[in-house]
């Protein structure tokens, strides 16, 4: 059994009252790591320290270059550590360990490095007066931010929050899901060993309602709180800060429309479908869930798509090969499982397999109002239905109370410009998926967020812009 304590003002240790939970791997279904589990206590403790090093520390007075390399020098780290910090969360959650070597670990490193460099290249506003003033903006720190981090993509989007917090001036407290503390951890020690000072970045495990995640959330020290997560949890955080005036960027839930048209490229469709469903066992905010395919191509399409969801690979995670690993607890298998065993639609393959296995599932003819088709499901399930019509594509995307994201496969330029145009999603990928830009804003409509992240926009919420304007002797 390892052991994971709270990373709090430079120091890991256990909760006061020397309380731990256990972090269960769902391959083997047996705890692997023993994690101190915190409370209002130890969140009090980790938000003095980050107010401490904001108001009285160098981390927000030291200029951007001098911060950037400190930055950079975690990345490197996080390079030199990578076996550990993808063994962490493919034991955590169950994630193929190629994915969590191949793209997530790397992911991280390239946002800590990204956001260290856009902080110090960012230009600010000069505004010339007419009336013998000039004025200027200027990006100041916010100050203390809860970063609150989902159980899906740990470490990836750990850093997607705490990259840019710390390249603008700011002190963090992280709170991991607690399915998924180990990366949270490894990434403290190693932010203290690239040289960042205590209390710049702490790391508190726990729970959520009634615990550590609500205490850090409500508490009045807080300046900024970026929260990624399920729609519901996301509302509770907001009532929480809007009692402190306390600024909110929320990452919620989604149930992405994925539209193939006649003229699409089909072996492109369905490559980047199979993607967009079945990565990291469907787990995925961004998963292209709802797939309507236009009625000429949808027998060849569908013959394709379900051939290729049955080459999938499943297995143990931590075998290079494993495509497809568990579901990440026994709570998420069974929530999964029960779409699956009340799909209200034609299952064409998948289904049930051993352990908390889902297998990659196609379902067909289920009705636009079954739970299957409106809920966010966070597992590897796709339902397949035909359309006719632009018009009837676009309807059917927009027929949802998320609007995260959404792709589009046509080969006719100007209809992937109009459909995109239409369709109310915060990411609109057409012919690809899962490409990013670290300078284009992340978020998404309705029950999918609030606000935006990603270059300016990263600096927008993490910063306080401020006017400054000054009279010029004439």
């Amino acid at each position: 059994m390892e052991t994971f304590g709270h990373v709090i003002d430079g120091e890991e240790g256990p909760s006061l009252d020397g309380a731990t939970f256990d972090s269960v791997d769902p391959w083997t279904q047996e705890p692997w790591a023993r994690v101190a589990l915190g409370g209002a206590p130890e969140a009090d403790l980790a938000v003095t320290a980050a107010r401490r090093a904001f108001d009285e520390g160098p981390w927000p007075r030291m200029g951007f270059a001098e911060r950037g390399a400190l930055i950079h020098r975690l990345a490197d780290l996080v390079g030199v550590h990578a076996e550990e910090l993808a063994m962490a969360d493919s034991r955590d959650m169950g994630k193929p360990i190629a994915d969590a070597r191949g793209k997530d670990v790397p992911r991280t490193a390239q946002n800590f490095r990204f956001f260290a460099d856009h902080a110090r290249l960012a230009m600010a506003e000069a505004l010339p007066m007419d009336t013998g003033h000039h004025a200027y903006t200027r990006y100041e720190p916010a100050g203390v931010v809860a970063a609150v981090a989902p159980w899906n993509f740990p470490l990836m989007l750990e850093s997607w929050k705490v990259a840019p917090a710390l390249a603008w001036g700011n002190t963090v407290v992280l709170k991991p899901a607690e399915d998924t503390p180990a990366s949270a951890t490894i990434l403290a020690r190693l932010a203290l060993e690239a040289g960042i000072p205590p209390g710049v970045l702490n790391v508190l495990h726990g729970y959520g309602p009634d615990s550590a995640g609500s205490a850090l959330t409500e508490d009045p020290r807080v300046d900024r709180i970026t929260f990624t997560g399920e729609s519901g949890t996301g509302r509770t955080i907001t009532g929480a800060a809007a009692r402190n005036l306390t600024p909110v960027s929320l990452e919620l839930g989604g149930k992405g429309a994925n539209l193939v048209f006649a003229d699409a490229d089909l072996d492109n469709a369905v490559d980047w479908s199979i993607k967009a469903i079945f990565t990291n066992a469907g787990q995925v905010c961004l998963a292209g869930s709802r797939l309507y395919v236009q009625r000429p191509v949808l027998d060849e399409f569908l013959a394709r798509f379900v051939a290729a969801a049955e080459a999938l690979v499943i297995g143990d995670p931590r075998d290079p090969a494993t495509q497809i690993g568990p579901l990440a607890s026994r709570t998420h298998y069974e929530k999964v499982r029960g779409y699956v065993e009340n799909s209200a639609g034609k299952i064409l393959t998948g289904g049930l397999g051993e352990g908390w296995v889902v297998k990659p599932t196609v379902v067909v003819d289920a009705p636009a109002d079954s739970a299957i088709m409106c809920e966010e499901v966070f597992g590897p399930v796709v339902t397949v239905t035909p359309f006719d019509t632009e018009a009837e594509a676009v309807g059917a995307a927009n027929d949802s109370p998320y609007g995260l994201n959404a792709m589009v496969f046509t080969e006719d330029l100007s209809r992937a410009h109009r459909v995109s145009a239409q369709l109310r999603a915060g990411t609109i990928w057409t012919n690809c998926f899962f490409v990013r830009d670290l300078r284009a804003p992340f978020g998404g409509f309705a029950d999918s967020g609030w606000g935006r992240e990603g270059g300016n926009f990263s600096r927008e919420f993490f910063t306080e812009p401020k006017a400054v304007v000054m009279a010029i002797r004439q």
